[in-house]
């Protein structure tokens, strides 16, 4: 069997799916390889059921510090981690299905397989059982997503040193943890077993955890999780990890000189590496960039027809940067009128731990280094009525706006369901907004929005509840 299409996607994640559907949503006779499981890493192995496992951790959270704060005298029986596990699996495995589903109502074709380019707009595809399928298109789009990076001397075996996927399906809750790392992945998962009982030591090798927040925000969290029983190791670097017979011992290299320390299990959490292996790239002469594939404002690599989204294409490595690009990207290819290149310094970011943290744009710190002159407004959640009410009062929202213009240049959030409000500056952004026009806009009371609302009132020096 063979098969000509208009366009065909290598990998079904959030970005590949996406670009399917589009594809055929505009007419253009559409297929898509995927070698493992619709949804790709974030869907079944990432954001989704780390997400439902936090819901778990936020459960245990309200239980032994909320209930009591509100007058309930809850007693804990027991906990099963085997039920949240299955939850989450439960929760990844709907998704995966609607997936399917999604792409066969839109009409496009799946071949389950491994895809390779043995051409310009020539694929092979083989199946698990060895036969080989070719494919022609006029247009093929790369979407094979990254993998977790590993360092030498960290062997993960799924046992004792766990990569994310790992950390997802627990036999037991460890009396003690080990992470590498604290962007989003690492710090989600300290958080997540820090609620769930969890004695955590989160390592990282730049000065301050979560390097790329703004300056302020890293500071609050690393302070929250101290208050939590965390222990915080910055500018350190994991030298080995051994298993042994009584735990993993490890050897860190930090300010204070080498330590060693023993723990249950280690988590690495040190970012991705593309998947450009074995498609077939340096025959065709595609360029990469830092190992990921390089590509313009489009997602069109160096070579014709040839095109890159998600997290193959680069950082920042998100479901909804990898989305946006599928649409866009086919939305170009296609002809359709309008289409505009992604700003990446735009897309929010959001790290849902326990306070979440939410942002996009530029820090104070790199405003200062690209010599912009910025007014900031900032307001505390503890001036926050529904923050109060909730007993979630910890935290503040930060914007900054460029002083002589007024544009909006960036925000930055901690505290409680600031995942959910970043869209709102993100809108603003989008439109064009003003620091003096978004002091227009009437936020209901009592949201915790109305932070939003009192941030930029500060940066215009007329905060009305702080």
């Amino acid at each position: 069997m063979s098969g000509s299409y208009d366009v065909l996607v290598i990998g079904g994640g959030p970005g590949g799916y996406i670009a399917a559907i589009r594809a055929a949503q505009l007419g253009l006779k559409a297929a898509l390889v995927e070698r493992r499981h619709l949804g790709g890493i974030c869907l079944n192995w990432g954001c989704i059921p780390t997400k439902a496992l936090l819901q778990g951790a936020e459960f245990s959270h309200a239980l032994k510090d909320k209930a009591p704060m509100l007058g309930f005298d809850v007693a804990l029986n027991g906990f099963e981690l085997s039920k949240l596990v299955g939850h989450s699996r439960s929760v990844s495995e709907r998704l995966a299905g609607g997936v399917g589903y999604l792409l066969k109502k839109n009409g496009v074709t799946v071949y389950d397989g491994t895809a390779r380019l043995t051409g310009k707009g020539q694929v092979e595809v083989e199946a698990k059982d060895g036969a080989k399928t070719p494919l022609t298109a006029a247009h093929v789009i790369l979407a094979t997503g990254a993998r977790p990076r590993v360092f030498p001397g960290i062997n993960p075996d799924g046992e004792n040193v766990w990569v994310s996927s790992d950390a997802l399906v627990p036999k037991a809750v460890p009396e003690t943890l080990l992470v590498i790392g604290s962007g989003a992945i690492g710090a989600e998962f300290a958080s997540l077993f820090n609620d769930l009982g969890t004695k955590v030591h989160l390592v990282e090798m730049a000065p301050t955890i979560m390097p790329n927040e703004d300056a302020e925000v890293a500071a609050f969290v690393r302070k929250q999780f101290q208050r939590r029983g965390m222990e915080i190791h910055e500018g350190t670097k994991v030298v080995s990890v051994t298993p042994g017979p009584s735990g993993v011992v490890c050897r860190l290299s930090g300010p204070a000189g080498e330590v060693e320390l023993t723990v249950d299990k280690v988590l690495s959490a040190t970012g991705v590496v593309p998947n450009v292996e074995d498609l077939g790239l340096e025959a065709l002469g595609v360029e990469l960039d830092r190992g990921f594939i390089k590509t313009d404002a489009f997602c069109r690599t160096n070579v014709f027809g040839l095109y890159a989204i998600g997290d193959v294409a680069g950082p920042p490595c998100l479901a909804h940067k990898a989305s946006h690009e599928g649409v866009l990207c086919v939305e170009a290819l296609a002809g359709v009128a309008g289409v505009h290149p992604m700003n990446r310094a735009t897309i929010p970011g959001c790290t849902y731990t326990r306070p979440q943290v939410a942002s996009f744009g530029l820090t104070e710190a790199a405003a200062k280094k690209n010599g912009i002159a910025v007014k900031i407004g900032r307001f505390n959640f503890q001036a926050n009525g529904k923050a109060l009410a909730m007993g979630e009062a910890e935290g503040f929202v930060k914007v900054l706006f460029d002083k002589e213009t007024g544009e909006l240049l960036g925000a930055h959030m901690v505290g409680p369901d600031v995942t959910e409000m970043i869209q709102g500056y993100g809108i603003a952004q989008h439109l064009e907004a003003t620091e003096e026009s978004l002091a227009q806009v009437v936020f209901a009371h009592p949201t915790l929005s109305e932070a939003m609302h009192e941030a930029v009132l500060d940066a215009l020096g007329r905060a009305l509840n702080q």
